[in-house]
């Protein structure tokens, strides 16, 4: 079984729905709707068709929508236009049309936001271009890095300098509208402080979704501990960090952030040219392959796909590929190891019911190493004590059992988890015997095996303050 999640980004290459049942079945364990491309009306058939495939198929896939925040954008070319190094190109504001020799960027604070001096990085850095002058009413750039662009790719303005606020309005009403639908997650772009985190204003989960900050700018990396308290989980986006951080750190910040997701309790997403090449090609490079199991073993919960599915050539080859990529890195994960690392790691004290749970779920990790536990039973309705086992990477099977159908789907992030929705609720004998039956009837766990039981005094316990040990009837 792979224990590490992924995330599969939908676009014009999985709209036909033989494919997207397609991607069900391959392995797709959330679904990512990109909202900085089209409208949002787009993004509503994308979420229907997901929905509507995840139910043919009788798989619980989450689904992700991604807010697109103040990114900036050039305007769209009409067909692929390639650079080459030491090319003159002027850029101007707007969002009309871009091409060889003038690329439009919607952004009226362009010249104010953009030093000589500067290289400006468009398209996840296809093309970068050394700014030589700003003045009148356009910048001047000689490309040092060429490349191909096509479409309305992103444009790297420094996160210190960028005259957007997060949320943006459209976010806002992006919000509303998926909210209303019931999505299980949003995801948070150019998170800088956790203020910005609360300024989406959901509920808390379980009624509201699963919010994700995306660390991609310097100073969310500095302002981390706050972000990661104020949000459900934590996306890695490696594609703009990259260009605010020196590239020599990115590897050790992507441990850093990680190691203090875990401890918290939060997932994590690694996101962001993981499998590049395969938008293109059949097989991912070797450096690709490394990329993805070094992910694993940094701890990562979840592992994105972005272009690769969206607009590559063959979605469903890449879902199967980093499928087995992480399912053999999950084989030779050091879980015991990880553990006690994770043992000796600040733990999450924001209130002693989140203490309880630390302790249920750490006590819970110890009992599966010294007993034959085959598997773990977590009874949660929002997932925290879910979440809160996961981290340890325990051997045993982590099965994550709740009343809530959107909490069902929140825990497809979570990293070797099986959800499983629970008919009604009642009492913690009731909770538990209900959970047996349906993992002995779905085949999870067999007669006479020995599994742990996690849960609080009723389906809508604020603390996990109960660890059994039984033997399944």
């Amino acid at each position: 079984m792979r224990q590490t999640k992924i995330v599969v980004s939908l676009g014009p290459s999985t709209d036909d729905p033989v494919v997207l049942r397609s991607l069900v079945r391959a392995g797709m364990n959330v679904a990512r709707i990109n909202l900085s491309h089209g409208s949002i009306d787009d993004g509503m058939v994308r979420y229907r068709a997901i929905r509507a495939a995840a139910e043919e198929e009788g798989i619980h896939v989450g689904v992700l929508a991604d807010l697109p925040g103040p990114k900036v954008r050039a305007a769209a070319f009409s067909e692929k236009t390639v650079f080459e190094n030491g090319d003159t190109v002027r850029m101007e504001v707007g969002n009309q049309a871009s091409g060889r020799e003038v690329i439009e960027i919607d952004y009226e604070d362009l010249r104010a936001s953009v030093h000589v001096g500067d290289r400006l990085n468009i398209g996840d850095g296809r093309l970068v271009l050394q700014i030589q002058s700003n003045d009148e009413d356009k910048l001047i750039g000689e490309v040092v890095h060429g490349g191909e662009l096509t479409g309305s790719p992103g444009v790297h303005i420094p996160a210190d300098r960028l005259q957007m606020s997060t949320p943006t309005p459209y976010d806002l009403k992006l919000v509303d509208a998926f909210v209303e639908v019931g999505v299980d997650m949003l995801a948070v772009s150019f998170v800088r402080s956790a203020h910005d985190m609360r300024r989406i204003g959901t509920e808390p989960i379980p009624r509201g979704p699963l919010l994700v900050a995306k660390i991609e700018t310097r100073a969310a990396v500095e302002n981390l501990d706050g972000i990661i308290a104020a949000s459900g989980a934590v996306m890695v986006a490696r594609g703009d960090l990259g260009n605010e951080l020196p590239l020599e750190d990115l590897p050790i910040t992507q441990k850093e952030i990680i190691k203090k997701c875990i401890a918290g309790g939060k997932p994590v997403i690694t996101a962001t040219q993981m499998l590049e090449s395969m938008i293109t090609a059949p097989a991912p490079t070797r450096a690709e392959v490394s990329d993805v199991a070094n992910a694993v073993w940094d701890g990562s919960s979840a592992i994105m796909l972005s272009g690769e599915t969206a607009v590559g050539i063959d979605p469903i080859n890449v879902v199967r590929t980093m499928g087995r990529i992480a399912r053999k890195a999950d084989e030779v994960f050091d879980h015991d190891a990880w553990a006690v690392d994770l043992a000796a790691l600040r733990m999450t004290d924001h209130g002693s019911g989140n203490a309880i749970t630390d302790a249920m779920t750490m006590a819970a990790w110890r009992a599966t190493k010294e007993l034959d536990v085959a598997a773990i039973l977590c009874i949660s309705a929002s997932g925290f004590t879910v979440r809160s086992m996961a981290r340890f990477r325990p051997q045993a099977k982590i099965l994550g059992l709740s009343t809530e159908p959107k909490t069902i789907n929140q825990l497809s992030l979570s990293w070797g988890t099986t959800p499983i929705l629970l008919t009604s609720g009642g009492t913690r004998e009731e909770l538990t015997d209900e959970s047996l039956r349906i993992a002995t009837a779905e085949g999870i766990v067999r007669s006479g095996d020995q599994v742990a039981i996690l849960a609080g005094d009723g389906v809508r316990a604020k603390v996990t303050n109960n660890l059994r040990i039984a033997l399944v009837p």
